[in-house]
């Protein structure tokens, strides 16, 4: 499905990764990938890439860095000369904007978050819009934001601000033969998701609610997923949201 696909993939921690399960599957399915890690945490995804099945390099890449964006599209014109499709699985809050804090939060913390979880996916797609041809896709990983979720705070005002990004995107990319879409995952056990207070009740909701049941363990479904939307078989596919959450969303509140 991916055969001969050059993608940059973002947001590779550790094996428990959704985008190092997209990776995986990405090679197994014949694609070219390289990774990009941020400060400490590279030394991670250096360890994560090891272990996929063809070792993969990574790029120093702050996507709040505008000198990171431009050498990492330069080192992929020099490496590939172009690119088929990139992953954006960035997200971040500060500790005090999440948690029950959202009143309180101070107003760089909601920046922070929504320029690092919203914006950057803007950023992003126009520093490597130079290397994505005709049929070049993007995709972001996201979770719901039509409802006010406890604990999420202003990461779940982020994740609104993404979701409307990723419509401009696809309205202004979409002349250029670029496709951007959103994956909306259920909860899964990540080393990011650990750091959101209140995680467990989330997703024990996930497990007793959706009507697919839920795995929090295994990326394996939003993973193929985003493979998927980065193929040619997605290709009349633009400023669409895809569900991976056992059909959750689609539920209405349960009765006491």
């Amino acid at each position: 499905m991916l055969d001969g696909k050059r993608l940059l993939i973002t947001g590779v921690i550790t094996e428990d990764s959704i985008a190092f399960e997209v990776a995986r599957q990405a090679q197994e399915d014949g694609a070219h990938v390289v990774l990009t890690g941020f400060g400490r945490a590279r030394r991670l995804t250096e360890r994560a890439a090891k272990r996929l099945p063809q070792p993969a390099d990574v790029l120093e890449l702050n996507v709040n860095a505008p000198d990171d964006l431009d050498a990492v599209r330069n080192e992929l014109d020099a490496r590939w000369g172009g690119l088929d499709g990139v992953l954006h699985a960035i997200a971040f809050a500060p500790e005090d904007a999440l948690g029950g804090n959202f009143l309180d939060a101070p107003a760089d913390s909601a920046l922070t978050a929504f320029q690092t979880s919203a914006v950057s996916l803007r950023a992003l797609s126009v520093a490597l819009l130079p290397l994505l041809g005709d049929g070049g896709s993007i995709v972001g990983l996201d979770f719901d934001a039509t409802v006010a979720w406890p604990v999420y705070d202003w990461m779940g005002v982020a994740k609104a601000g993404l979701e409307s990004v990723a419509r401009y995107l696809a309205r202004d990319l979409g002349p250029r033969g670029v496709r951007v879409n959103l994956v909306s995952a259920g909860p899964i056990e990540t080393l990011a998701a650990g750091g959101i207070p209140g995680f467990e009740d989330l997703a024990g909701s996930w497990e007793r609610q959706a009507p697919l049941g839920w795995d929090r363990t295994d990326a394996a479904p939003v993973a193929g997923t985003v493979c998927f939307l980065l193929s040619e078989h997605a290709r009349a596919i633009t400023g669409e949201i895809v569900h991976v959450d056992g059909g959750y969303h689609a539920m209405g509140a349960p009765i006491a």
